[in-house]
């Protein structure tokens, strides 16, 4: 078998099947294998993958394990030749993972490859590459430093831009593809390490086995990001042990350094917990790209605003709807007129121009998206 993607889930079930729904398209013309973990899940995660999804290989634990754990468990029942560690909160392309896959036939020493992760907003995520934070790269971060110029820009590994492909030294978890030979040369996951350094620590022990990793930008993935992990207290509790673990494993500090540290993950976890509170601006006008006028008029009345429907990409009407500042326009794709490769591409061309986006996907009755990287998404469901 070629390809294993493992993905692991808790409690977010509509996303998680929007995930699988995209993961099974780009999958279908390849020798591969979809592995669902779920850690435990109050939600009904298990019971949809099991009607929806019969083929899937579901693993239920019967406890939240953790990110590595859970990820670990997964690799273990994988029978592929390489590895897709995924996010459930992502969407990838029809052609990902091919491409992905003729990449990394390529590198003669293949560590990880990630690719282009954005946003729902169809903006570039930076953790898609990044450096070894190392004390001074952590300094940077933490003071800001690394705004400045790209000399002091190693964090997000800025000797290359999002749009070339090139060796980075860390990738983020959400999407990293491996051999799964790699993955079990370096034992996996740490499970000493419940989550968030996780994806550095096995980004750092891949290049210390002398392969290198690459940041790969010819094909873009959607990732929610807010929607795996509610920025409350006791992330901030996690954030900081993380970063603790990360430095004492790896580097020898001062213990003034350390403090200093845990004193900067603090802070940034705390902005991130007020960034995770967003503005629940109203769209002032709803756009459904779809053939299907019947879902022009269950979603009309499900929102109670008029909705327009097209049914092409007109340049046009994207252009005035675009100038048109003051009236936020929601676009919805239709998954069973665009697939996913066509809505991320329409995602990133329309960025930064006053759109929220929302997704249809194929076979569903729900409507999901996010309006900020930082925020938990939203479902509507569809009666």
């Amino acid at each position: 078998m070629k390809l294993s993607v493992i993905i692991l889930n808790y409690n977010v079930r509509y996303f998680l099947e929007q995930c699988i729904l995209s993961v099974q398209n780009a999958t279908q013309n390849l020798d591969a294998e979809i592995i669902v973990v779920d850690n435990n899940s109050p939600d009904d995660s298990c019971a949809m993958v099991k009607n929806r999804f019969p083929n899937v290989i579901l693993i239920e634990n019967k406890e939240n394990s953790g990110f590595p754990k859970g990820n670990n468990i997964g690799v273990a029942k994988a029978k592929g030749e390489y590895l897709c560690i995924l996010n459930p909160d992502t969407v990838v392309a029809e052609d990902t993972f091919t491409k992905v896959l003729a990449f990394a036939e390529k590198q003669s020493d293949l560590g990880i490859v990630g690719v282009k992760l954005i946003d729902g907003t169809g903006n570039f995520l930076p953790e898609s590459k990044r450096g070894i934070p190392t004390p001074f790269v952590a300094f940077t971060k933490v003071t800001g430093l690394y705004k400045l110029s790209g000399a002091f820009n190693k964090y997000y590994a800025s000797h290359i831009n999002e749009n070339q492909t090139g060796k980075v030294e860390i990738l983020v978890g959400a999407f990293m593809v491996m051999k799964k030979q790699t993955y079990l040369e370096v034992d996996g996951f740490d499970e000493n390490c419940f989550m968030y350094s996780d994806d550095i620590d096995l980004s750092y022990m891949v290049l210390n086995t002398g392969k290198s990793n690459y940041y790969f930008h010819e094909t873009s993935v959607i990732h929610y990001k807010g929607e795996s992990t509610v920025r409350d207290e006791k992330y901030m509790m996690r954030f900081r042990e993380a970063m603790h673990f990360f430095y004492k494993k790896h580097f020898k500090v001062s213990v003034l350094f350390d403090v200093f540290m845990k004193a900067g993950a603090f802070f940034f976890s705390f902005v991130k917990k007020r960034q995770a509170v967003v503005s629940k601006r109203v769209p002032g006008q709803y756009l459904l790209f779809s053939e299907a006028e019947k879902l022009r008029l269950q979603v009309e009345k499900l929102l109670g605003k008029k909705v327009a429907r097209i049914s092409e990409e007109p340049k046009n009407t994207i252009n005035s709807l675009s100038s048109d500042r003051k009236r936020q326009t929601e676009i919805i794709f239709d998954n069973h007129f665009y697939d996913f490769k066509s809505i991320i591409a329409m995602m990133e061309s329309y960025k930064n121009q006053g759109f929220t986006f929302k997704i249809f996907p194929e076979n569903s009755n729900f409507i999901i998206g996010s309006n900020s990287s930082n925020d938990r998404g939203a479902v509507v469901k569809l009666k």
